[in-house]
């Protein structure tokens, strides 16, 4: 087996099993004598922010020194980047080796089930200090909950999103999301939940820690990233947007509660260099051009406060999933675009038909075109923006790991 075989491989296993259980899991994990249990973790599940908070995490710990896994999904640029070690994605040679192995068990267990058996074995081989462990769609019946006493658990922001599967409300999505807390460990929750789904993190803990707000000074927040004091220190972010400050401040808490030696300087040092691809990432400054992944209300939301601390009259190129709540995520975010661009995203069978896009855009915006071509679609985005109008590429991070590279190339070369 060669590499691209075993994407090929991976890529045709299913994505859901036949009902949601750990079961599957926990006995290909046994088969290997449970890997898991040789290794800490952070465990992180939300619905917003879980990249950019374990991104930041894993930074930190890498600035103190300890061998540090970051487990994420999905991925922008390769595929190997779901799976890092201190910064590093796995190697290609060991990403297909691991995949023999758990291949040849002959146990039936769905895509991501399958990569996280490959990140447990890889990270116990490796000897990690530390593994930042990012959920993937849910909690409770999440692969990667079969850990049983992280360091630390943490709630990033939940909101609405993959409704069908998690629930209609907020609570039924934080009941989900709850789900990877575990008794007598550490919780911690972004400051800024609904009070109802604050009131449901708490009915499953007596740990919970939440950022206090009240040592919070905000300097400033710009398309270049952020400038903060929390406690009497001052921190910076490459991340951009205000939502990535709140962001900081629970890695900050979260970093205190796992109890693992850190310098401030670590924890400054960390949260200042963390980069993640498609969050609010400035690809070009002339003109200026950002790629972010949002995809769901509270995504967009986040999305629109930064739009419009550019001015509020954007150029937007938009691709969605037709199962998103796509009429929120545009009444949110066109308010500040004076025009729009619409694609269908290429090679999904998810992906909303980006004719129909722009006909629910056009509620919103007065100047929607639809574009055949990613390339059609960035060259009318440049025409519509006149140098001078910002451009935002979002509506989904499959569309974001489509075009960022075509981005870089066109704006940068």
């Amino acid at each position: 087996m060669n590499y691209n075989e075993a994407l090929e491989y991976i890529h045709s296993l299913k994505v859901f099993g036949s009902e949601p259980t750990l079961d599957r899991m926990r006995y290909l994990m046994e088969r290997f004598s449970n890997p898991q249990k040789s290794l800490k973790f952070i465990h992180a599940a939300g619905t917003n922010g879980k990249g950019s908070v374990c991104t930041m995490l894993a930074e930190i710990y890498k600035n103190a020194g300890y061998k540090t896994g970051l487990y994420t999904s999905p991925f922008i640029i390769d595929f190997r980047e779901r799976i890092k070690l201190d910064g590093e994605f796995i190697s290609k040679s060991d990403l297909t080796r691991l995949t023999e192995i758990v291949k040849s068990t002959g146990i039936t267990v769905t895509e991501f089930e399958f990569i996280t058996a490959i990140a447990f074995l890889y990270y116990a081989e490796q000897n990690c200090d530390i593994v930042i462990l990012e959920t993937g769609l849910g909690g409770r019946f999440d692969a990667t909950n079969i850990i049983e006493s992280p360091l630390c658990s943490l709630i990033t922001k939940v909101d609405l999103d993959h409704t069908a599967v998690l629930g209609n409300t907020a609570e039924e999505i934080a009941n989900e999301k709850c789900g990877i807390i575990k008794q007598n460990c550490p919780v911690v929750s972004y400051p800024l939940q609904s009070e109802n789904v604050l009131k449901t993190i708490s009915n499953y803990t007596n740990m919970l820690s939440v950022p206090d707000l009240s040592g919070l000074e905000i300097k400033s927040c710009s398309h270049l990233g952020n400038t903060f004091i929390y406690m009497n220190r001052e921190y910076t972010t490459k991340l951009i947007g205000e939502h990535q400050i709140y962001n900081a401040i629970t890695v900050i808490t979260a970093a205190e509660c796992a109890k693992i030696p850190l310098s401030p300087d670590n924890i400054k040092n960390g949260i200042s260099s963390a980069i993640i691809p498609a969050r609010l990432e400035l690809i070009s400054k002339k003109p200026t051009v950002f790629l972010d992944g949002a995809h769901n209300p509270d995504g967009a939301r986040a999305l629109s406060e930064f739009m419009k601390r550019c001015g509020g009259n954007a150029v937007a190129v938009i691709g969605m999933m037709a199962d998103k709540n796509c009429e929120e995520v545009l009444s949110s975010t066109l308010k500040n675009c004076s025009g729009v661009i619409t694609v269908t995203v290429k090679d999904n069978p998810r992906s909303l038909d980006g004719r129909e896009l722009a006909l629910l855009a056009e509620k919103y915006c007065s100047d929607v075109t639809f574009a055949k071509t990613y390339d059609d679609a960035i060259k009318l985005a440049v025409e519509k923006s006149q140098n001078n109008k910002p451009i935002f590429v979002f509506g989904s991070l499959y569309l974001s790991s489509a075009l960022r590279e075509k981005l870089i190339s066109h704006f940068n070369s």
